[in-house]
């Protein structure tokens, strides 16, 4: 009963309105902005490098970093089996709207939690629940921000760790054989290790694996593109002619193309769901619109390259199936394709779902060559490496997950005295280590639902903030422009805020108090 229920929410929740809300969201900030995720994109990768630092705050490659951590999960390899699965291959090219259009709305969000911002024990903290109360302001703006602080804190605390180790457990004993309850305690050792460190050494360790497991992951598929070179032009051929209802095989079933693709993608980069401004309040910048337009590289990275990388070695491996959204007499999936691809369960049935074995056998094809036939039993080069892929993948989304839980007790604790507000957040820490280890052993499938829940609800709440909020970050898009153009150069623009640019911004009225005599410019 509680599972349908859930059930019945998270299609309430995930429903069109949200999904399709997001894009037009994406859609009408890019308008707005004249594309700046477009016309910037230079500057975003001057500033991804050059930034500043200060004992208060992380530096724009560790914000973005941290905030990757997040973004690129379980989500870019299985999410991605799971659009074309259902999608086809035009989802592929639907992900790459969503990441143009969706690079907007992060901008947006994560200017916001700049100008947002405060300083907290000597940390910079920041996010959703930080702009709806002090942007919006009055009693509504509180109300609402303690209940996008509480939603938080149970679906990304409490709920998602879980779901994630238990990935990382499946994985490692699937594929090397490793007993769960080893894996249990070396993530519960490694975990405790860095969260008790703090910000800064999450942001450590975060810009220490991010940059190493994307470029990695992105490496192999550039091994398989080359080792397929032949193909690529008639794949990517193949995804715009999906995407746009020209491939008569993929034609019946664009209306779901596009919902899936829209989903996944939005799924994977997060734009609008209101996770990457923890992250990017945590940064120390002169001015909140170098951090939004960072931040909104990010999502290019997560979904044009790692997911692209995902997508071209399952579609080089010519090993994926489509549904066409109906099920037969036994409740499978009725397939547009059917190569064989699937997971024998231990009763023998054959689960047809997008999994990471997509993947798995696309690597081991392109590897083994002509004769490669697919084998459910065979763990192959693609098993072994898509398992180390996901332990980094979901083992960096955990450490994020971690900050923006941690974030949010801060806030529902800033006007407690500072050990009691430590004592919270240390709890809190407990608690996630707790949901880590238990997820390896057992994750239900009502936390992953709930989890599901939990997130949508984060979206549609910030989504709202967002566009009650979203003048200030225009504004300050505009003023960084100005100064770009009239001391030529961005590095150069500082932000003096009025009380009409930015009603509430308390940390950038005071910004010389708030600085400390360390603070350097790299």
């Amino acid at each position: 009963m509680i599972t349908e229920f859930i059930d019945f929410l998270d299609k309430i929740i995930w429903s069109p309105p949200l999904v399709f809300g997001l894009l037009i969201t994406g859609l009408i900030f890019s308008l707005i902005t004249r594309f700046a995720q477009v016309r910037q994109f230079k500057e975003m990768i001057r500033l991804l490098f050059k930034g500043e630092k200060s004992p208060q705050g992380i530096s724009s490659f560790q914000a973005i970093s941290l905030s990757l951590a997040g973004r690129v999960g379980t989500g870019n390899i299985v999410g991605v089996s799971a659009a074309i699965f259902i999608g086809g291959p035009g989802a592929v090219f639907w992900m790459w709207v969503t990441a143009l259009l969706g690079a907007s709305t992060a901008f947006v969000e994560s200017t916001l939690g700049q100008i947002y911002k405060q300083k907290e024990n000597g940390e910079y903290r920041g996010g959703p629940a930080y702009y709806i109360e002090n942007g919006i302001g009055g009693k509504f703006g509180k109300i609402f921000a303690l209940i996008f602080a509480i939603v938080t804190i149970i679906s990304i605390g409490l709920l998602m760790p879980g779901v994630q180790s238990n990935a990382i457990a499946t994985s490692l004993h699937s594929a090397f054989s490793i007993p769960k309850w080893a894996v249990t305690i070396f993530l519960v050792i490694l975990l405790s290790l860095i969260i008790f460190g703090g910000i800064k050494r999450i942001a450590s360790m975060a810009t220490t694996i991010v940059p190493f497991m994307a470029i990695a992951y992105i490496l192999l598929a550039v091994i398989v593109i080359f080792l397929n070179i032949e193909e690529v032009p008639a794949l990517f051929a193949l995804i715009f002619k999906s995407a746009l209802g020209l491939q008569s095989t993929f034609g019946g079933i664009i209306g779901a193309m596009i919902e899936i693709g829209v989903k996944r993608g939005l799924y994977s980069n997060e734009a609008g769901q209101g996770t990457g401004p923890h992250a990017a309040s945590a940064a120390e910048v002169s001015h909140p619109a170098k951090q939004g337009l960072v931040q909104a590289f990010s999502a290019y990275i997560d979904t044009i390259f790692v997911c692209t990388a995902t997508a071209l070695i399952i579609l080089i491996s010519g090993t994926y199936n489509t549904t066409n959204g109906t099920e037969n007499s036994q409740g499978q999936p009725n397939l547009i394709e059917d190569n064989g691809v699937y997971v024998l369960n231990a009763d023998g049935s054959k689960d047809f779902s997008g999994t990471a074995m997509y993947v798995q056998s696309g690597i081991d094809k392109a590897f083994q060559g002509d004769n490669y036939q697919f084998d459910p039993n065979f763990a192959g080069f693609g098993s072994y490496f898509i398992a180390v892929a996901l332990f980094f993948f979901a083992f960096t989304t955990i450490l994020a997950y971690s900050y923006i839980t941690e974030t949010n007790i801060a806030y529902l604790t800033r006007n407690m005295s500072a050990k009691k507000s430590n004592f919270y957040i240390t709890l809190t820490r407990f608690l996630l280590i707790f949901a880590t280890a238990y997820g390896t052993i057992k994750t239900a499938d009502a936390a992953w639902a709930m989890g599901d829940v939990g997130v949508g609800m984060m979206a549609w709440l910030n989504i709202i903030a967002i566009w009650i909020l979203c003048k200030p970050a225009f504004r300050a898009l505009k003023d960084f422009e100005n100064q770009k153009k009239s001391k030529g150069s961005g590095s150069l623009a500082v932000y003096k805020p009025t009380q009409q640019d930015a009603p509430n911004a308390y940390f950038w009225f005071n910004r010389e108090k708030n600085k400390d005599d360390s603070h350097k410019q790299e």
